[in-house]
């Protein structure tokens, strides 16, 4: 018969000797209610090649007594449960005092801010009241019976007006700002289109036309003026 190397004999007692602790160690668990102690020690004793030290780190946990671990748990839960709670009270809290202060800060900036608007409007609304055919073709006389330079002398002077409230729009909306912009511009063409007219032959037949047609139809600024008196009237809710 062969002769056993000593140091290897040494070995595979020193292995069987661990192998059977283990073993005893699950003899002691058989009994336990926790499946998993009983997996984990089932394991751990078949699986030999499994380190020692590791197995015995490993048992140590799973052999905590389990009500600790529920008393642990009964404790650790409600301050989990309350902490986070209090952070969404907490959450909801911030959240409703942002929102307050951008409440109070858009109603200061509108209360610093309404005189300014209010004064657009009312240069705004000046301004439709100065082109409005009616008045502005008895305010404004020929200054010769020449139909071309009367037509652009009158149109001269709308455009000048514009031009000096051009500002008032950063004030208003852009609605309100586009049908203003429309109206000028539909006042405008009913002037080119009175002197284009073969009826037309001076200044005065020019301005009698203009004047016979807003008899059947109504001035451009008209609309525009109703719109900014709509448009006010928002400012104040």
């Amino acid at each position: 018969m062969a002769s056993i190397n000593p140091a290897a004999k040494a070995a595979k007692q020193r292995k069987n000797i661990k192998y059977k602790s283990i073993k005893k160690i699950f003899q002691k668990h058989k009994k336990t209610s926790c499946k998993s102690t009983r997996s984990f020690l089932f394991i751990s004793i078949n699986l030999k090649w499994i380190y020692p030290q590791k197995v015995y780190f490993c048992l140590k946990i799973i052999q905590m007594d389990f009500n600790k671990i529920i008393e642990l748990a009964s404790y650790t839960l409600p301050a989990l449960v309350t902490g986070v709670v209090a952070y969404r009270f907490f959450e909801l809290h911030i959240k409703n005092n942002d929102r307050k202060r951008a409440f109070l800060l858009n109603k200061q900036a509108h209360k610093e801010s309404l005189p300014v608007r209010l004064q657009a409007y009312e240069r705004m609304t000046l301004f439709l009241e100065r082109i409005n055919l009616t008045k502005l073709l008895i305010r404004i006389s020929p200054i010769s019976q020449n139909k071309h330079d009367y037509e652009n002398f009158v149109i001269d002077q709308i455009e000048q007006e514009f031009e000096h409230n051009l500002t008032q729009q950063i004030y208003m909306s852009d609605d309100c700002w586009t049908i203003i912009t429309t109206a000028k511009n539909a006042t405008i063409q009913m002037i080119r289109k009175a002197a284009m007219s073969d009826k037309v032959d001076n200044a005065d037949k020019l301005r009698e036309v203009i004047l016979n047609d807003l008899l059947e139809k109504q001035s451009p600024s008209i609309a525009a003026l109703s719109f900014i008196k709509s448009e006010v009237a928002e400012l104040w809710y």
